[in-house]
């Protein structure tokens, strides 16, 4: 490598990279005592790969998330992009949340915008930033604020907000937790167009099992096995099949019966919102 040249980790994303976790744990102070939230995590997850992530409240699923991005750091065990380890908010990343997250000052264009790496010239994030904006459909939307567009259409943006630091790895964190039903389905099918057209490894945190089993390659249950300290991965299930997969599929509703039964869940409920809603107190 000649002196002029970046780091791996200081390079942002061409393509999707591979993420590998080893020994992975982490443990908060409350109160004077130490809480373990993840114990001896082992994970390999391969470039432009899709795995869901589930779990109970509090097992860890957002705290994992955090520390693949280099938000949290691990109080034991190694993660690692593309061979080379995370670092303090990783480049190589980038994180689309529950809430839009918009600037209600700026225009859509603009907060999409924001997710442009340091030191882009104008020319070519003017030109990202409007191919972003017709890759989810908002190009007419460009100039409204984010009080003048729909629920959707703002998660939408923050997608593209994301995929503007051209990501080797996508982090989402219940992205779609807080749409209605409908466009729900909808944000799930665009996510499986931006993933065909945007190359990016994706780790999408999720409560709903019909939607981990839609989108994703892999689904691992994250859980505390019996006298375990933390949550460690307690079920793996590779979902068969391309994308887009077919929602009635009886292939796909026995996996739903086996990671409900995972969840503590009677397999006969349905999820979605009425999982998140009327379930998750109870897992």
């Amino acid at each position: 490598m000649s002196a002029s040249a970046p780091a791996a980790s200081d390079r942002v994303a061409e393509q999707a990279f591979a993420v590998s976790m080893t020994g992975l744990g982490r443990a908060f102070n409350a109160g004077g005592e130490s809480r373990t939230v993840l114990h001896d995590l082992h994970l390999d997850i391969e470039p432009r790969e899709i795995l869901a992530i589930l779990g109970t409240s509090g097992c860890g699923k957002s705290t994992l998330l955090r520390i693949v991005g280099g938000l949290d750091t691990p109080t034991s065990g190694t993660v690692r992009i593309d061979g080379t380890p995370v670092r303090s908010y990783d480049p190589r990343c980038a994180v689309g949340f529950q809430e839009p997250r918009l600037l209600p000052w700026r225009s859509i264009a603009q907060n999409v915008a924001l997710g442009l790496p340091r030191n882009t010239a104008t020319a070519v994030g003017r030109d990202t930033v409007a191919n972003l904006l017709d890759l989810v459909g908002l190009t007419e939307f460009a100039g409204h604020r984010p009080r003048e567009v729909s629920g959707g259409m703002a998660q939408r943006a923050s997608l593209a907000r994301a995929l503007a630091r051209n990501p080797g790895v996508l982090l989402l964190d219940e992205p779609f937790g807080a749409l209605d039903a409908l466009t729900r389905l909808k944000m799930q099918d665009l996510l499986l167009d931006v993933h065909a057209a945007a190359p990016a490894t994706v780790l999408l945190v999720t409560h709903d099992v019909d939607e981990a089993l839609q989108l994703a390659d892999r689904v691992i249950l994250l859980g505390r096995e019996d006298g375990s300290t933390g949550a460690s991965i307690r079920q793996t299930v590779v979902v068969p099949g391309d994308r887009p997969r077919d929602r009635g599929s009886a292939e796909l509703a026995e996996l739903r019966g086996q990671l409900l039964d995972g969840l503590g869940v009677d397999r006969h409920v349905q999820t979605g919102h009425t999982f998140r809603t009327d379930q998750e107190s109870r897992v």
